[in-house]
């Protein structure tokens, strides 16, 4: 496992703040995966001699509501964390994730991204992005129960399951 770290900030200025390590996963269904980012982050943290916190998220990565995302965005910005780890890059926010590693980096924190070796195209990432986009709009069509709105994503699904095939 070689993680890709930003640039280090001076020792002195992260010993007395936090190692936070971060996981998420888009749904229910990928409780399995979200253990399992935790487990890879647990020892991770414990090998490197860290004294951690493991902050752990069920939601879209399009969601900037998220309860665990906003206790490590406050943490960050009142300067408790010294060193932030996640599995990957994605995990943090579909999204939006080089504005956190700004903030990040703005308050001395270290970031760590965990690659397991699972390095993948631009169509694969192009691939994500568009059925979590699709994913998100989705739930919200389908919290509005029109007729019209279910038709269109009928169609929206169906456009999408022909260009993965």
């Amino acid at each position: 496992m070689l993680p890709i770290r930003h640039e280090p900030f001076p020792l002195e200025s992260r010993l007395s703040r936090k190692t936070v390590a971060y996981a998420r996963v888009s749904s229910h269904d990928q409780k399995d995966d979200l253990e399992r980012q935790k487990q890879v982050l647990e020892l991770y943290c414990a090998r490197q001699g860290w004294t951690f916190e493991v902050i752990a998220d069920l939601g879209s990565g399009m969601n900037y509501h998220k309860k665990g995302l906003k206790k490590l965005l406050e943490a960050i910005i009142e300067g408790q964390v010294g060193r932030l780890v996640i599995t990957h890059k994605d995990r943090l926010l579909r999204f939006g994730a080089e504005l956190v590693f700004a903030i990040c980096e703005a308050k001395n924190v270290e970031v760590v991204i965990l690659n397991q070796g699972e390095d993948t195209t631009f169509e694969e990432d192009l691939a994500k992005d568009v059925l979590e986009i699709i994913t998100v709009f989705s739930a919200r069509l389908y919290g509005s129960r029109s007729r019209k709105n279910q038709k269109l994503l009928d169609s929206v699904k169906k456009a999408v399951e022909e260009m993965q095939a």
